[in-house]
């Protein structure tokens, strides 16, 4: 009986899922909407070493080459910047804020028109210890997993819009 009970009660709540309107962001593979746009995105040279780490995270994200052929373009500018807070009374830092933003532009190659304009960002928090060959293998850590954070943040945001917005064939 509780069996049945159970079955009548989840049946209507798994069928209600059914028509929520969730739909799979990579729908057919490789060769869905948002695969493909991911795909053919070139990714212009950003400045920095904060820019080189950027753009790689980005090329293995995407699977973009970079190499300038690609049917969209994405133009990222960063802004890096460690703050030093946690003062003690000495006046001396005992904590960091490392912040990475970034500020990135789709544009179709076609036309120039921009299709996507957006920001992007994060924040790591570093300890500040008395080696200073420690707070800058801590700073540049953080710098390498705040590319990866933002790249993230930067491929889903292009793939909802690839999602919203599927390329003409």
């Amino acid at each position: 009986m509780t069996r049945r009970l159970l079955l009548g009660l989840l049946l209507p709540i798994g069928l209600g899922l059914g028509s929520c309107g969730l739909q799979p962001m990579y729908a057919g593979g490789g060769h869905g909407p948002v695969a493909r746009t991911l795909s053919d995105i070139d990714i212009g040279p950003i400045a920095g070493q904060q820019g080189w780490l950027m753009r790689n995270a980005l090329i293995d994200r995407l699977g973009a080459t970079g190499g300038g052929s690609g049917r969209y373009k994405l133009d990222v500018v960063l802004d890096d910047q460690i703050i030093g807070f946690g003062i003690r009374s000495n006046n001396t830092v005992t904590r960091e804020r490392r912040t990475l933003r970034a500020r990135f532009k789709l544009v179709d190659s076609s036309n120039q028109a921009v299709l996507l304009d957006a920001t992007a960002g994060a924040d790591a928090g570093i300890d500040v210890v008395k080696s200073e060959y420690a707070v800058i293998a801590a700073e540049q850590t953080a710098l390498e997993h705040l590319a990866g954070e933002v790249a993230d943040q930067i491929v889903t945001r292009i793939a909802l819009y690839a999602q919203r917005h599927p390329p003409r064939e």
